[in-house]
């Protein structure tokens, strides 16, 4: 099984990627960990993108959690079984984020590269409620809908 987790930041993806590795019984890799670095470094464009090629290329079953359309984009979602666009108000999102940092203040989280303590600031909040919510992003989203609707699941709350 090959699953592709999208969706706004602060909805989940990484928690829902990693309970559905361990019912597949297979890796879940989140990009956040694949961009970033110690200290909340990027890692260079051509690191990334060879660090998901290699992964995709080794595993014949992966669940994969991120949007980063710079990253193997097109192929994991050409590749994958299901396609999971998470898709919160940008309210609830806030919220989880902030309860994901009241937990691990200080700390990183196992979907996060080492070395980046989780943290809500001021930037990540905006992100939330504004700029992870472009008009192009929810294009993109309707777009994979249409183009996929074979293997999507959409999901608008926590009760899906």
């Amino acid at each position: 099984m090959k699953i592709a987790v999208l969706g706004y930041s602060g909805s989940g993806k990484s928690t829902l990627a990693k309970a559905l590795a361990e019912k597949y019984g297979t890796d879940a890799l989140h990009l956040d960990s694949v961009h970033f670095l110690p200290g909340w470094t990027e890692r260079t464009r051509d690191e990334q993108q060879a660090i998901v090629k290699e992964y995709m290329d080794s595993h014949d079953a992966w669940v994969i959690d991120g949007n980063y359309t710079n990253l193997e984009y097109e192929r994991r979602l050409r590749e994958a079984d299901m396609i999971i666009i998470m898709i919160f108000n940008r309210f609830s999102c806030l919220y989880r984020a902030w309860k994901r940092n009241k937990e691990y203040k200080g700390k990183t989280r196992d979907s996060m590269a080492p070395g980046c303590p989780e943290k809500l600031d001021r930037e990540f909040i905006m992100w939330i409620l504004r700029g992870g919510r472009s008009k192009a992003q929810r294009r993109r989203y309707k777009n994979i809908c249409s183009a996929y609707a074979e293997k999507i699941t959409v999901i608008r709350n926590n009760v899906n």
